[in-house]
């Protein structure tokens, strides 16, 4: 397949859902070989069904990510199956099911199991990656942040923290990984109307669309270009960096 990603080995973790069902096909349509990671069998079969069908080579690796040993494994086994690994995209993350109450009332456990998916797991799959990176001679890993970080939303202390330890570790990385040629960036989406969300009434939907400078949704497809972008040649120079897609509602 011809297209912007041809013949890239990328792994895409949380592809089963949310944002994640959105990416994979794209991926796909731009020629990319997938290695696509979830703990939602059923889900991450329709979805790789989905991918094969535009012509992509699919892996499909159902994967509890914020188990260390088991994210390891699932790097290893991508890279084997795909003859080596081009690019890392850290999409998995708890939020669209978390309920939103103040920071005090957050039970200990939800705080871990939030940390240990949204950080833990980012951090084990760098780990895992980078050493089949440095054999392709360079490559992308691309952490999927939040732009809630620069509003600091009140209710869900616990994720805000998850995704500013995500931009920093993508900053550290940045460094570490920059003389192997390895870009390491992050891409934070606004508010993100997903089909968990919209099945939700407890979600300021209204006021997020009228707080932005383009005033309406954001959808899981305003994303796709700006991953594609951070996937390819042309980000080949851009490291370190948050890029912001949320139509406006904050400026970075």
């Amino acid at each position: 397949m011809a297209g912007r990603l041809a013949e890239r080995a990328i792994i895409l973790t949380g592809a089963a859902g949310g944002i994640g069902r959105v990416y994979a096909p794209r991926l796909a349509r731009e020629g990319a070989r997938l290695a696509l990671v979830d703990l939602d069998a059923g889900g991450l079969a329709a979805v790789a069904a989905a991918c094969r069908g535009l012509g992509a080579e699919v892996v499909e690796l159902v994967t509890d990510v914020s188990a260390p040993p088991a994210a390891r494994a699932a790097a290893d086994e991508a890279a084997a199956r795909m003859g080596g690994v081009d690019a890392l995209v850290n999409n998995a993350a708890l939020f669209s099911t978390l309920p939103n109450r103040p920071f005090e009332e957050i039970p200990p456990e939800e705080i871990e199991r939030v940390l240990a998916v949204n950080v833990l797991a980012p951090f084990v799959l760098c780990q895992a990656v980078a050493p089949h990176l440095r054999r392709r001679g360079g490559g992308k890993i691309v952490n999927v942040g939040s732009g809630i970080i620069l509003s600091g939303t009140p209710g869900l202390a616990h994720y805000v923290a998850s995704k500013g330890a995500i931009f920093a570790l993508t900053r550290a990385l940045a460094r570490e990984l920059g003389p192997d040629r390895i870009t390491v960036n992050t891409l934070a989406p606004g508010f993100t109307l997903t089909d968990v969300l919209r099945a939700r009434d407890d979600q300021p939907v209204e006021g997020s669309r009228r707080s932005r400078a383009l005033a309406r949704d954001e959808t899981p497809e305003d994303l796709e270009g700006t991953l594609v972008y951070l996937l390819s040649g042309d980000s080949d120079f851009v490291t370190g960096q948050m890029l912001v897609v949320n139509g406006g509602n904050t400026f970075w």
